[in-house]
């Protein structure tokens, strides 16, 4: 049995209230959490999402932590969501600023996915169970 009782999912970010409004409007829901340094968003009942300035995250850990800011627009993390209407969810995110990198269509493992590049390079994945 597995003892994590919530899952919080941090995306190191350049702008903290851009990727919090972009975020705001692609999930269609406002933070759960919104300080300086940390935005959240409750994805589920044990899963957050939050978005930390890189410059937050360099302060926090200090020098052993590379700084990520140099790779700012290279994907270093994929978010997939199953969602209800991911098109909704697709679009949403490309009118909020995302760059879409391929529509939604059946993949080999059996989902429908549409994929896009947030606002600072992650990948956003929505999707649902083919049918």
């Amino acid at each position: 049995m597995n003892s994590i009782a919530k899952t919080h999912i941090i995306l190191y970010i350049k702008d903290q209230a851009r990727s919090a409004e972009f975020y705001s409007r692609v999930l269609n829901c406002q933070p759960s959490l919104n300080v300086p340094g940390m935005t959240e968003f409750a994805l589920s009942e044990t899963c957050v999402l939050g978005l930390m300035p890189e410059a937050g995250i360099k302060r926090l850990l200090g020098d052993k932590l590379p700084d990520p800011a140099p790779a700012a627009g290279v994907p270093r993390a994929e978010i997939y969501l199953r969602v209800t209407n991911p098109a909704a969810y697709h679009r949403r995110a490309i009118e909020a600023g995302a760059t879409e990198l391929s529509g939604l269509r059946d993949r080999d493992w059996g989902d429908r996915v549409a994929y896009s590049l947030d606002l600072d390079g992650h990948v956003l994945a929505f999707a649902e169970q083919s049918e």
